[in-house]
């Protein structure tokens, strides 16, 4: 619960702080006081939107300091989270807004982001106002309103549902997609297996095609080959010639081996022609070699053309190199598998997502079953609540209808119906109640629905708009119930309602300055009854005062207590 809230610089009020404690508060004021800034600060320290419009004039940062007594284990264990401090059970949360609209959040001590806030505030605060008449106009709004009657009911198998629907969901888009593409895996899987048999077909090899076109070029130019090859033996080591290279180093040898003993250094230039001539006979015999391998040569033209011309047309297919060529052959295998597996995923899918199908069916039914059995509750407790606030004779219906297909929230259309008069045909009930019933009937509405919420405080504002008399008394007493479960804070203009609370807190706004500025006081006694005769008549006179009494006592009489 809240302990105390502290504002500053918000809207009207300049520095205020308001007590809280548990049971029931009312919080009463003139119009145009701040009310709604007690409902704004919390809404801030809940994690909604920062306006910088909602900065006092002149200040430069408006700032809201709640708090909270934390009994709820998620809570501490988020804030934990998050590196903040529950101490003792009491956590402090602050929310700043600048008057360029910068935010800042602190929990626990530590700044944390805007989102944090909001986490921590569905489990301690839930806010009720006159927006909901609005908000209840959506499909999505009533179905979460009677969703969150129902409580486990619902949220057990709504939530296997939601998980059952988000697999189903990313199988069937898979699938899809699968079967969308289908037609171009199967033609890429042809042209592999086409290119995997065309280059079965020639088997070539990594450099092939260089060699072959050396090849060609040889073959093309054999005849000057051999007949140069042939003059090269001869100029080296001819059979019948003197002049032959060979022979001419030999007669140098044999020239010089004369005279070295004349000369003994001669004997260099000697081995030097030694080895000039084993070198001149190694060079003869490959040129040999070579002469009678062109001689011998087996390679037939044709062939080699022809197998250039093959490995030509695969590198234009699938090239633009060998290289390429050989790499496709290679991974394609591996690919036609993929693709093969591809066809195996869409089997499986098909099976999941006829699997998730008819288990989203069975989810669906009994999601429905447990909404139709929280709807008639729910209608039955509004009626009974509508039959109090002076409608005796309406009736309030929540129809649960099935809806065409599957949607992340089930398969059903709920609708919050409102029969005014026995005989007459359900309608929606923001297009058959009139201000003053509407008002009643999301009163009844709200107070059913928060009979069940798990948070530890409730705020209502100003939700009993455009009632009066006999059924302002009926909020009054209803609020007070909620009140003995529940921290309950009513921002309220009526003193039918405000006769209930345990504590009373009064806003008031003082224009005797440049700008108005707004506090916050606590009322008991002869204040508190001052402002309830203001709330009743406009006028403090004895008269209204002495009626104030009377609701005061009248109030608390059912709780076992005189004020």
């Amino acid at each position: 619960m809240i302990d105390e809230i502290s504002i500053r610089d918000l809207g009207v009020i300049k520095s205020a702080t308001l007590t809280l404690t548990p049971g029931f508060t009312a919080v009463t004021g003139e119009t145009g006081a701040g009310k709604t800034m007690v409902v704004s600060a919390l809404g801030l320290l809940l994690g909604e939107r920062a306006d910088s419009g909602v900065v006092r004039h002149h200040a430069d940062r408006a700032q809201v300091d709640g708090r909270w007594r934390i009994t709820d284990k998620s809570v501490t264990d988020r804030v934990d989270e998050l590196g903040g401090i529950v101490d003792d059970g009491e956590l402090i949360v602050s929310r700043s807004v600048t008057s360029e609209g910068r935010s800042k959040v602190v929990i626990g001590g530590v700044a944390s982001p805007v989102g944090a806030l909001s986490e921590i505030g569905e489990s301690l605060v839930a806010i009720h106002g006159q927006s909901d008449q609005l908000r209840l106009r959506s499909p999505q709004a009533q179905r979460e309103a009677l969703d969150r009657f129902a409580g486990d009911a619902v949220k057990d198998i709504f939530s296997d549902y939601r998980t059952v629907y988000a697999r189903w969901t990313a199988s069937n888009a898979r699938l899809a997609e699968l079967v969308r593409d289908q037609s171009s895996r199967r033609a890429e899987a042809d042209e592999l297996r086409t290119a995997v048999s065309e280059i079965d077909a020639v088997s070539p090899v990594a450099g092939e095609d260089v060699h072959l076109k050396s090849v060609a070029e040889r073959l093309a130019n054999s005849d000057d080959l051999r007949r140069a090859a042939h003059e090269a033996h001869e100029a080296l080591a001819a059979e019948d010639s003197e002049f032959d290279a060979v022979s001419l180093v030999e007669n140098a040898r044999r020239a010089l081996e004369r005279v070295v003993a004349h000369d003994p250094s001669v004997e260099t230039l000697i081995t030097n022609l030694s080895e000039a001539a084993i070198v001149l006979q190694e060079a003869s015999q490959a040129v040999s070699l070579y002469a009678n391998g062109l001689e011998e040569d087996i390679d037939d033209p044709e062939a080699v053309h022809d197998r250039i011309a093959r490995i030509a047309q695969l590198v234009r297919t699938y090239g633009p190199t060998l290289d390429d060529v050989i790499d496709l052959w290679s991974s394609a295998s591996d690919r036609l598998l993929e693709l093969d597996r591809t066809t195996d995923e869409i089997d499986e899918l098909t099976a999941v997502v006829a699997h998730d199908f008819a288990e989203l069916g069975r989810l669906a039914d009994s999601l429905s079953a447990a909404r139709a059995r929280a709807a008639s509750t729910l209608s039955d407790a509004v009626t009974a609540e509508l039959h109090a606030l002076a409608m005796p004779t309406a009736e309030f219906v929540v129809r649960v209808t099935d809806a065409p297909d599957f949607t992340s929230h089930g398969r059903d259309v709920i609708e919050l119906l409102l029969r005014p008069h026995p005989g007459g045909e359900p309608k929606p009930v923001t297009k058959t109640a009139s201000g003053g019933e509407l008002s009643r009937v999301m009163l009844a509405i709200e107070v059913v629905i928060a009979g069940v919420d798990t948070v530890p405080t409730l705020v209502f504002d100003e939700i009993d708009a455009g009632v009066g008399g006999a059924s302002a008394i009926e909020i009054g007493r209803r609020l007070a119930r909620l009140a003995e479960s529940a921290q309950v804070i009513v921002v309220t203009h009526l003193a039918q309602v405000a006769a209930f609370a345990d504590n009373h807190l009064r806003i008031t706004k003082d224009t005797s300055g440049e700008i108005t500025e707004s506090t916050i006081v606590a009322l008991t006694g002869d204040e508190r009854i001052s402002e309830m005769a203001r709330l009743l008549s406009g006028t403090d006179s004895e008269a209204a005062r002495a009626h104030a009494r009377e609701l005061v006592v009248s109030a608390n009489l059912p709780r076992g207590a005189a004020q």
